[in-house]
């Protein structure tokens, strides 16, 4: 009994051994909400007639970096990028390995953003910089300014701002080949900052890049541009944000190729303005052909009724140019014809019910076409075509009721002699007052003509052209958030156009009214003046 009394008494002890020396966060006590401070640098922070190739910065507690390469900018860029050690794991300090050749009597910038925070609670060091000069003393020139997206109004974050001395070397081509002699970005705002430049003229760019190298691609890229030169110290504030836009390319035909049978696809970059496709061999008389560009692509598809050739030649003519093509015909198998609705479930009374196809119509049989409401009456309607693969159901829509479209087998024949299975289509339309509306005092002072949007999320749902002062009204809206802005059409051709760098054009002005509207059903919006100035 004695022995199991002391070895009762030894797991007891143990026990509290183990308890005390367990560790863990107490209970209670302030959250820490400090960020990391930098202790030190070698070699220190300002360095004049600095010639190091590796820098260590310390700081006061561990720290992580985060999203480095998003955050990082040096300015002005190097050409192979510094090693920044450690990265993905906690450390208090930061080791730079610089592998380029420095520029002379230039200051530098390792700008961090936010990239560096502590390790236990995430606080960051906002916009830590480390800066040093390869001459005799610190540049010390400021410039801020703004950056917006000419056609979407904020733009993306993350927007590269560029500076280029405007001496006697600078020329235009500068931008798409060399790398700029400053650099900094908009990080998560809409402003930028570039801190110890040089005195003197520049000029400045700005960049939303998909590859970032600080050189403008036209195909991928978006910019914009100042017209006027930056003279330092004088410019130091600009009032004028930076617009970005994305170029328009011009126009080069790619390729032509055969699809399916009975179907080309060619494509090209660019602007296809008066793009035209003319067919010069030899075809049957009962040869059809129909061509349309296809939606949101840089295509141009062409239909034509098979017939048996080897290869067709073709002329692809756009104003001042021409191209000669020969295609190949290999394919074996038309695509079946397909028929869909533009409606699912509701149709907005100021809609319109369309039936798209894939393929061209050719004939539509009328008698095979039945639209009832949902009392079984037959509702009247007209047929009407759109477009090559387009069918409009025209009819006077009543609130409040449901509709059936029928639409019987062999009711659409397409260019391959190919017909329509049975279709339904089932549908209803809401009361008026499931709606609002929205009326608009705009005051235009512009001399040119404005374009009125209305829209949903980036998407464009009403538009109106305008040519004096006016007063206006949306109505039957469908109960969401609206955001409106005018176009200033400067060339009155009815359409945003954009900018280009080369030719010095800047986008056609967009203005934002400046508070989007929650619109709810049966409720009307009437006491909004929109000013364009």
């Amino acid at each position: 009994m004695k022995f199991f009394y002391k070895f009762l008494a030894l797991i007891i002890v143990s026990i509290l051994a183990l308890a005390c020396a367990r560790k863990g966060r107490p209970d209670g006590g302030p959250k820490d909400e400090a960020a990391p401070i930098m202790v030190t640098a070698k070699p220190p922070y300002k360095t004049i007639n600095f010639k190091e190739k590796d820098i260590k910065i310390y700081f006061d507690e561990y720290i992580v970096l985060k999203d480095l390469t998003k955050q990082l900018v040096v300015s002005p860029p190097l050409k192979n990028p510094p090693i920044i050690t450690p990265q993905g794991t906690p450390s208090k300090y930061i080791n730079i390995k610089i592998l380029d050749t420095l520029q002379p009597n230039t200051t530098y910038t390792f700008n961090f953003g936010n990239a560096v925070q502590d390790n236990n609670e995430n606080n960051k060091l906002e916009n830590f910089k480390y800066i040093f000069s390869t001459g005799s003393y610190i540049d010390s020139l400021e410039i801020k300014g703004s950056v917006t997206d000419a056609l979407i109004g904020k733009p993306n974050k993350n927007i590269s701002v560029l500076l280029y001395k405007l001496d006697s070397t600078y020329k235009d081509s500068a931008f798409f080949k060399q790398k700029p002699n400053y650099v900094t970005n908009t990080t998560d705002s809409v402003n930028f900052h570039f801190t110890n430049i040089q005195k003197g003229k520049y000029v400045m760019m700005a960049l939303d890049e998909e590859v970032s190298n600080y050189m403008f691609n036209p195909k991928t890229d978006k910019t914009g541009f100042l017209i006027d030169t930056i003279l330092l110290p004088k410019d130091s504030i600009i009032s004028t944000p930076l617009s970005i836009f994305k170029e328009v390319q011009p126009y080069v035909f790619k390729r032509g190729k055969e699809a399916t049978k009975g179907k080309i696809q060619f494509g090209f970059e660019g602007k296809s303005t008066d793009m035209k496709v003319n067919l010069l061999s030899n075809t049957p008389e009962n040869f059809k052909s129909f061509s349309q560009f296809e939606k949101n692509k840089d295509t141009l598809n062409f239909w034509f009724t098979p017939i048996e050739a080897d290869s067709l030649n073709f002329t692809i003519t756009n104003k001042e140019f021409i191209d000669s093509i020969t295609v190949r015909l290999r394919k074996n198998k038309v695509d079946s014809l397909s028929v869909s609705s533009t409606v699912s479930g509701t149709l907005h009374l100021t809609d319109t019910l369309f039936l798209t196809t894939n393929n061209p119509i050719t004939t539509i049989d009328e008698t095979k076409f039945s639209l009832i409401n949902n009392d079984t009456v037959d509702v009247a309607y007209k047929l009407k075509k759109q477009e090559i693969n387009k069918l409009a159901i025209l009819f006077e829509k009543i609130p409040k009721t449901s509709y059936n479209l029928t639409v019987l087998p062999k009711a659409i024949t397409d260019v391959y002699e190919t017909t329509n299975d049975s279709l339904n289509y089932k549908f209803n339309t809401k009361d008026s007052e499931d709606y609002g509306s929205i009326s608009l005092n705009i005051q235009k002072e512009t001399e040119s003509p404005v374009i009125i949007e209305l829209l949903v999320k980036d998407k464009v749902v009403k538009t109106l052209y305008l040519e004096s002062s006016k007063k206006i009204e949306f109505s039957l809206l469908e109960p969401k958030e609206y955001t409106i802005r005018a176009i200033v059409d400067d060339n009155k051709n009815r359409i945003w156009d954009t900018g280009n760098f080369l030719q010095k054009i800047q986008p056609e002005r967009i203005i934002y009214f400046p508070e989007k509207i929650p619109l709810r059903a049966n409720w009307s919006f009437d006491k909004i003046t929109f000013t364009i100035k």
